[in-house]
């Protein structure tokens, strides 16, 4: 019957599976599978924080309370020093926002302040106002950091995207290859049992006919040496089988199964692939595609840093708005007076031994050695999707090779056993018959790990579903 979980149970327990299964919950409930996911939520987390720099920040700032009690000194008119007693409290709240503009790499600000300061020796109190003011902060001849992580972290951002469905795709190969070894450990088990017992009935038959002085002791005895080679075979298989069972239950999250039983894999796939749909797709999806933009905006981005850090560092400010002092609140807010500030500030550089040109020179040399880097990734980006192709469908006539020498030992073992039954086949041509039909089994499941490791690797490489015809998405 089925269970819960999609599969079916054949025992108390053991569970029967086919490879869609164990990539599926490998997906699922891997440790892997979690670690990507997490890094997914951190990426997104990341571009969040980016996209918040050019949103308007609003914040709220003061000092409450402000309290001073103390001696400070106060220089008289004739240039002697007295400490006169402080005591006051000087307050204020502000509230201000701030706009990014990436375009020019300038801030657009907003403020509106309110001052209050108690004088607690002459009993006073005095209240300062800004009700308003507005004001613009362009740096001048500066590296723009808004416009260039408005160009780079999009990028970064996709390129997490997609490397998250890529590494759902590795976890994909990666059961196939532990799915693969318990399935030829099953086999290598079966196909021990099997020749022990074939062993068995052979070596009854064979006693019967050396008590009929058919067959010599020789043939005896390399029948009992079959035989402890079969129940040797059988004691490795099982322990291998053991191995290859804990580990894809470990690394599939199948904590709760005792035993597994696996199903052999279909040998065909109704899919057609060609290098050109597959480079397509490799070049619209991978978050290596990607990364190769990214790489030239981030050598692009350097230049232009290592040329506004050129040691001119100017800011141009200008800030309108009203201000007002008053002996009260309400005051500050009655008739305000025009503000008005208007200030350049610079520091050139005179003199700094080409430091600031062989910065530009080195960010300049790095963005080349970038474009040839990215040049030389691309080709072997390409190349290995061009090789993974060609070899897939290698892998497909492999299999059905392998199908038909499989189908052939089998008949060919059967025929052996019969005609040494009747006694027109030695013990010799029997063994041989016997390593070829073990050899042909193992050789077709090899060439169906080959075969379906190919196709999740082309998915990988592809991050698209040619049996969907559709790009592989993960929620």
């Amino acid at each position: 019957m089925c269970c819960n979980s999609g599969y079916a149970q054949l025992k108390d327990d053991t569970i029967l599976l086919t490879l869609q299964q164990v990539v599926d919950m490998s997906k699922l409930k891997s440790i892997e599978s979690k670690q990507a996911i997490t890094t997914r939520e951190t990426k997104y987390w990341q571009y969040r924080t980016y996209r918040s720099n050019y949103q308007p920040q609003l914040s709220l700032n003061g000092t409450l309370p402000g309290f001073n009690k103390t001696f400070t000194e106060v220089q008289q008119p004739d240039g002697t020093i007295l400490f006169q007693s402080v005591h006051n409290n000087n307050s204020s709240l502000n509230l201000s926002f701030s706009q990014g503009i990436s375009a020019t790499g300038g801030t657009v600000y907003g403020t509106t302040q309110l001052q209050r300061f108690d004088d607690f020796d002459r009993k006073n109190t005095l209240y300062n106002s800004v009700p308003f003011g507005i004001g613009y902060m362009q740096p001048l001849f500066q590296f723009n950091s808004l416009f260039w992580d408005k160009k780079i972290e999009p990028l970064k951002f996709n390129e997490s995207r997609q490397a998250f469905i890529e590494n759902m795709e590795q976890i994909a190969i990666k059961a196939n290859g532990y799915f693969f070894d318990l399935l030829l450990a099953q086999v290598n088990l079966q196909i021990a049992q099997t020749n022990l017992t074939n062993t068995e009935k052979i070596q009854q038959i064979a006693k019967e006919k050396y008590d009929l002085g058919k067959i010599s002791k020789n043939e005896i005895l390399q029948l009992q040496l079959e035989q402890l080679k079969a129940q040797k075979a059988a004691g490795i298989a099982k322990r291998d089988k053991e191995i290859a069972t804990l580990n894809l239950r470990a690394y599939a999250g199948l904590n709760n199964a005792e035993n597994i039983a696996l199903v052999v894999p279909q040998s065909a796939i109704d899919m057609q692939v060609s290098t050109d749909k597959v480079l397509e797709e490799a070049y619209a999806n991978r978050s290596d595609a990607i990364a190769f933009v990214r790489r030239i905006a981030e050598a692009n981005r350097d230049v232009a840093k290592a040329k506004g850090d050129n040691g001119l560092n100017a800011a141009l400010t200008a800030q309108l708005g009203f201000s007002k002092s008053a002996a009260t609140v309400p005051g500050v807010y009655r008739s305000p007076q025009n503000q008005q500030e208007v200030q350049l500030i610079f520091t050139i550089p005179i003199l700094d031994w080409g430091r600031s040109r062989s910065r530009t020179k080195t960010a300049q040399a790095n963005m080349q050695f970038t474009e040839y880097a990215v040049e030389q990734d691309k080709q072997i980006f390409t190349q290995e999707i061009v090789t993974q192709v060609t070899l897939f469908d290698m892998m497909k006539e492999q299999l059905q090779l392998t199908a038909n020498a499989d189908s052939i030992a089998s008949e060919k073992y059967q025929i052996a056993k019969d005609r040494y039954v009747l006694g027109n086949l030695s013990i010799t041509d029997l063994s041989i018959a016997f390593q070829e039909k073990d050899q042909a089994k193992r050789d077709y499941i090899a060439a169906l790990r080959d075969f379906w490791g190919a196709y999740f690797q082309l998915r990988y490489l592809s991050l698209y579903d040619f049996e969907k015809k559709e790009k592989i998405e993960y929620k």
